[in-house]
């Protein structure tokens, strides 16, 4: 009977060996169970994402505002930005409106994208009736102004730009993609532009275009623009189904979500988003037709 307690005594200890060995062995499955992306990816921003996270009208991201007045090569506007300080520094996007348009036209970008982890400014142009060209350059000088001069230009990445906008906008970010080769990404938004050849474009381009549009129809601008992109680009196209060239002017779910996803490939080089570009989206009505580059590269 004296022996009893030096068994139990050893048997605990046995199966407290064993215990803490599976407890090891769990806790290592369990760290290794983060995507790949994440753990090798030094851009990754946010957690996992899901269909429901990139259609919400918020993300993670809880996000404080920064006026710009104009003066600084572009017509002023508002720097859009996660408060988070914990996950290091974000990459940038500049959004601009269309033909006799004000940022007001494309200020819900702004918190959208910001909440899904983007430094975002919204911008007004220097004149209403600035011609693509000139929105180009102002796009350009308003991620200078984020990087270069803003109050929380040490949150940014400069190496980690893009560029979207609506309309004339729209046209102007694909000039912009032209003109400055390193962005990593451009999104024209039923763009404009007279010269719709971009054969030497070496950005990511999602062109999104509207079914009903009189004003940028498809068939003369948004269509040939994405034509016109060489080959070995990684490059998407979508008609928004039944509706018009303003549709990008309100929330618009399927815009948001795939921009979003485009970004977070393309500007966070984060495989996660993959997902929801390849295979390419079929069988929703709100989408009249969808092409692009599958797989990414």
């Amino acid at each position: 009977m004296r022996r009893r307690p030096r068994i139990v005594v050893g048997i605990l200890s046995v199966l407290t060996l064993i215990l803490a060995t599976i407890a090891g062995i769990a806790g290592a499955s369990f760290a290794t169970a983060a995507p790949d992306t994440v753990v090798g990816n030094p851009f990754a921003r946010g957690p996992d994402p899901t269909k429901e996270s990139i259609e919400a009208e918020r993300g993670p991201f809880a996000v404080a505002t920064e006026k710009v007045p104009g003066g600084k090569g572009f017509g002023g506007g508002t720097i859009h930005y996660p408060t988070d300080t914990s996950q290091g520094t974000f990459g940038a996007i500049a959004v601009a409106p269309g033909f006799t348009e004000s940022e007001s036209a494309i200020a819900w970008y702004g918190p959208r994208l910001a909440s899904q982890g983007f430094v975002v400014i919204t911008i007004s142009t220097n004149g209403l009736w600035d011609l693509p060209a000139s929105r180009a350059d102002q796009l350009l000088a308003a991620l200078r102004h984020v990087t270069d001069a803003s109050q929380i230009k040490s949150r940014v990445d400069r190496d980690r730009l893009a560029v979207m906008g609506h309309s004339m906008g729209g046209g102007g970010s694909l000039i912009a993609a032209r003109n400055n080769p390193a962005l990593k990404a451009t999104i024209p938004l039923t763009g404009w532009n007279p010269n719709t050849s971009f054969s030497d474009l070496k950005v990511p381009t999602f062109v999104v275009s509207a079914q009903n549009d009189f004003i940028a129809p498809d068939g003369s601008h948004s269509r040939p623009f994405y034509q016109s992109l060489p080959a070995s680009l990684n490059k998407a196209y979508m008609r928004l189904a039944g509706v018009g060239h303003m549709a990008p002017v309100n929330p618009n779910v399927t815009i948001a979500k795939y921009s979003i996803s485009w970004l977070k490939r393309f500007v966070d080089n984060d495989t996660r988003y993959s997902q929801f570009l390849c295979p390419l989206p079929t069988g929703d009505p709100k989408i009249a037709a969808y092409e692009g580059t599958c797989p990414l590269s």
